[in-house]
């Protein structure tokens, strides 16, 4: 298999996000709700992959998935503090709220790689921000309710500013290089 084919999986062709068949939410608590949720599995993803990266001894990874983890933290508290929640909130019963398992901002858990780079890390995150502003962007179009129109218009604002700032961070990170999932020491399983 060339290292072409081996990419990791946050260099795949993925849409910059998925299209969502829900209903704008009713009220701007509804709303709410859904961007904490988002940030929360967000944060919860990240978490999980420096854990992943930790294990297999990958740290800048790691570390630069731990630091994505606390920033998605610090907009959900950010965001129930705006609400005065204490808790975060249950989303609505039966209500579609996005497509998939997962929230637009959630990156894929099978798009880690335990050679990945901070580059690969960061692919990840702008895909995550991209779906995220998308979302907001059309919950702004379909949303009848005035104070939710424009909450989703900031928050689609917010997370165009994440993607901005993904982008600048990558320009920092240098660009693996082509045979970066070549393991000279690949793990050996028996049985």
């Amino acid at each position: 298999m060339t290292a072409a084919k081996k990419a990791a999986p946050a260099a795949k062709k993925r849409p910059a996000a998925r299209k969502t068949s829900a209903r704008a939410p009713r009220t701007l608590d509804e709303f709410m709700a859904l961007a904490v949720v988002m940030e929360i599995e967000a944060a919860e993803r990240y978490a999980e992959f420096a854990d992943a990266m930790e294990m297999c001894n990958n740290l800048e990874v790691a570390a630069l998935f731990r630091k994505m983890a606390d920033i998605e933290g610090k907009h959900s508290s950010q965001l129930m503090a705006e609400m005065g929640w204490r808790e975060p909130p249950a989303l609505p019963a039966g209500r579609a709220t996005w497509d998939g398992f997962e929230a637009p901002e959630t990156a894929p858990i099978d798009e880690v790689h335990y050679l990945m780079q901070p580059y690969h890390a960061l692919q990840l995150a702008l895909a995550s921000e991209q779906r995220a502003e998308a979302f907001f962007g059309r919950l702004a179009r379909a949303a009848t309710v005035a104070t939710v129109k424009k909450a989703a218009r900031e928050l689609e604002a917010e997370e165009h500013e994440h993607v901005e700032l993904v982008r600048a961070w990558m320009a920092k990170v240098p660009k693996p290089d082509s045979d970066w999932a070549t393991d000279p020491d690949p793990p050996s399983y028996t049985d």
